[in-house]
């Protein structure tokens, strides 16, 4: 049996971005949308690292879009969960729920 695919923190942030983002899901877009919701902004090259390293981990996937005139010519890269990677995301955050079942993080009592 395979084992699964384990997910960082930043890694389970960028996968939930993409989700959201659906068929618009590029570069600009993701960090836009990371920083929208979260108030990060990652730097591009961390972005990029991190969606090339998921890429080989099989958790995403990426094809480039129609080359155009305002991006010099250059075509955006657009990336997607593959099935691998939704069951890590479900994985990861099935996990962080189980965590936080039965704790009060907002009225203090764990201090």
């Amino acid at each position: 049996m395979k084992k699964p695919v384990s997910l960082g923190e930043f890694e389970q942030v960028v996968l939930l971005a993409i989700l959201r983002l659906d068929t618009e899901a590029y570069g600009v877009t993701i960090r836009s949308e990371i920083a929208r919701c979260t108030g990060r902004e990652p730097a591009p090259g961390a972005l990029y690292t991190t969606l090339d390293r998921m890429e080989e981990k099989g958790v995403v996937r990426s094809w480039l879009g129609e080359a155009t005139p305002q991006r010099g010519g250059r075509a955006k890269r657009y990336f997607a969960l593959t099935k691998v990677g939704r069951g890590a995301l479900v994985g990861a955050q099935r996990a962080y729920r189980s965590l936080l079942d039965g704790l009060d993080l907002f009225g203090g009592s764990h201090a």
